[in-house]
């Protein structure tokens, strides 16, 4: 992130809290610069947390049909928390890492020092670029990501790295995997999907297994 478009980190001032079925929880924080929505997936006691950061679009809609929400159902049993966070200020790079750190530092907070990110398509080179500067982070995995905004790619390593792209991706092309994995430093893992488009919804078993896997592996 260069230091002339640096932004101002938001203060957190406050969290509101609502319960939902299956022990899922709907957030808002409240920050000196806006509101962030966000769903919590509880999970048993433990040191970690996946942060599940979206596209440019923002909101709280992940890729492959609800990936996000569906795998962090899936992570509870192993104790480990979930929370999708939506941005301030969709699109704007800047903003949305300083989102990420917010996030990272509230689950720290809330006793989950050990936070892996994963991010989707623009959402990738936020959690790069937060992980990078964050040692509360363990992993990243980033999914048909961009590359605007990946240069801090070589910064992540001893922490892994996990890229997946679908080779027909109409949006963003593999490439895009392919170039951060060279930048990057070990240990770093590239997975290609053949056939799979950019929501990764042709893929979407595949994706679901080797995700869940490779999380409960870095935790």
């Amino acid at each position: 992130m260069s230091r002339s478009r640096a932004v101002a980190a938001p203060r957190l001032q406050g969290v509101e809290r609502r319960e939902e079925a299956g022990g899922q929880e709907r957030l808002r924080l409240l920050t000196s610069d806006g509101i962030m929505d966000a769903r919590l997936q509880h999970a048993a006691e433990g040191e970690v947390a996946v942060l599940w950061m979206f596209g440019v679009g923002g909101g709280l809609n992940g890729p492959a049909g609800g990936l996000y929400t569906r795998i962090g159902r899936q992570l509870r049993p192993h104790g480990i928390l979930s929370l999708e966070l939506a941005y301030r200020h969709p699109g704007q790079l800047e903003h949305c890492v300083q989102d990420a750190l917010l996030g990272i530092r509230w689950l720290a907070s809330e006793g989950r020092r050990r936070v892996i990110l994963v991010g989707h398509s623009f959402g990738g080179a936020v959690v790069i670029t937060a992980g990078a500067i964050s040692n509360t982070v363990i992993a990243v995995a980033a999914l048909s990501s961009q590359t605007r905004g990946t240069e801090a790619a070589d910064l992540l390593s001893p922490r892994p790295l996990l890229l997946i792209h679908g080779t027909a991706d109409e949006v963003l092309p593999d490439i895009c995997s392919r170039d951060i994995h060279q930048r990057a430093r070990e240990p770093k893992e590239l997975i290609l999907y053949p056939g799979c488009g950019h929501g990764l919804d042709e893929c979407r078993d595949a994706l679901d297994r080797d995700l869940l896997t490779w999380l409960t592996k870095m935790a």
